[in-house]
């Protein structure tokens, strides 16, 4: 039987399961997505109707300038999909120091879609850029076919506006089944060498995160009736020097309602930042949540986090 891991972080040093200070806010704009991926946390897909509006971001807004220095992670979804999307990007240009937007590249090449490429180069915005492999065969079974076709034509577009040298461009590894990723540092080559070989494609870093054991990835453990080995896999690779440094320590997670959560695989999972009274904190409670000293919402998928190299929203942890 798997530990609960609140009791692992417990036993290293009670200060991990509590909120350090605020340095991310990350906004998940919603379900509403072109891709339907197997490993998907948030179920997204094409027929996604949760949809952040204009109201909840003006709050958004409203904290960032009130607080300025945050970095601005937005995802979703595919974040770009929202109607509000560009409302929300020039409103918030100069409030966030750091502002990243969380692509599936392929939204690029939507009918529609052609100007979003050069508004991130405007912008400055920072692109993560999901990528769970450099060959085609792997992208296209996780993905959907054709996918790994439409990123390269994406990240070659991307590289001529200047991605990957004087704008950031940062690519996304996740494994493809039930395992966990292998050297952060020695895929990153891989993937650079192949790309640049194969495609002429230019990348700044390569981010490994761990497949979380909920959505529709749980679903598919269930089915191949892997789930537990998974967990246990997972709470067996528990690396205490990523533990110190877990994300949900720096990071609020904003869903398209403006509820709060430590991260978004809480988010999508159900499990919010609530106050003494036991009500679910909003937008408007931000500082709140994000006091230094706050104890964490934790659960067993907290483990994808800490296991190997450990795992974040920015890659291995240790």
């Amino acid at each position: 039987m798997v530990a609960a891991f609140k009791e692992r972080l417990q036993e290293i040093n009670p200060v991990y399961l509590r909120f350090e200070s605020l340095q991310t806010l990350q906004v998940n704009l919603g379900n509403l997505c072109n891709l339907s991926c197997n490993h998907c946390h948030v179920n997204a897909s094409p027929h996604g109707k949760e949809l952040m509006d204009a109201e909840v971001m003006a709050k958004i807004i409203g904290f960032l300038a009130r607080q300025q220095g945050l970095t601005l992670d937005i995802t979703g979804g595919c974040p770009e999909m929202n109607p509000h999307f560009r409302f929300l990007i020039e409103a918030t240009d100069g409030l966030s120091p750091r502002r990243i937007v969380r692509s599936n590249l392929t939204v690029m090449l939507e009918p529609g879609m052609e100007w979003l490429a050069e508004f991130y180069q405007e912008q400055g915005l920072v692109i993560i850029a999901s990528l769970p492999c450099y060959l085609e065969k792997n992208v296209d079974l996780q993905r959907g076919k054709g996918v790994h076709g439409k990123s390269i034509a994406a990240l070659k577009r991307l590289n001529e506006l200047g991605y990957g040298s004087s704008l950031e461009l940062n690519l996304v590894y996740n494994p493809a089944g039930d395992f966990i990723p292998g050297s952060q540092k020695e895929l990153e080559t891989a993937y650079r060498t192949a790309l640049a070989a194969r495609h002429g494609v230019r990348f700044n870093n390569l981010f490994t995160i761990t497949n979380a054991p909920i959505g529709r990835f749980r679903e598919y453990l269930e089915v191949k009736g892997a789930f537990d080995r998974y967990l246990n896999l997972l709470a067996t690779s528990f690396n205490q020097d990523a533990a110190k440094n877990i994300m949900c320590r720096s990071l609020v997670s904003v869903d398209w309602q403006g509820f709060l959560y430590n991260c978004d695989f809480n988010q999508a999972i159900g499990l919010p930042i609530t106050g003494e009274d036991g009500d679910i904190l909003k937008i408007d409670d931000l500082e709140k949540a994000a006091k230094t000293g706050n104890e964490l919402f934790l659960s067993q998928h907290c483990y994808c986090c800490t296991a190997g190299e450990g795992s974040s929203c920015t890659g291995a942890l240790a």
